[in-house]
């Protein structure tokens, strides 16, 4: 489930990010467009990607030790 969660932030996060930075004036389907001034849109989209990184990849890892 946790893997899961991460990889929803990490779409979020690299999308929201693609969207800001190509100067779309759509807000899409991204949450942090929609919820948050357009001044933290950036910022938001990049620590949602990071924190859904590192949700996925420490899962992966404790997966990887429970197997061993």
């Amino acid at each position: 489930m946790i893997e899961l969660i991460g990889i929803v932030l990490v779409v979020q996060g690299v999308g929201g990010f693609i969207n800001r930075v190509g100067e779309s004036k759509s807000y899409s389907w991204f949450v942090q467009l929609h919820v948050l001034p357009p001044s933290f849109h950036i910022a938001a989209s990049i620590a949602m990607a990071v924190l859904g990184a590192a949700l996925v990849l420490t899962d992966m890892a404790r997966k990887r030790k429970n197997k061993a």
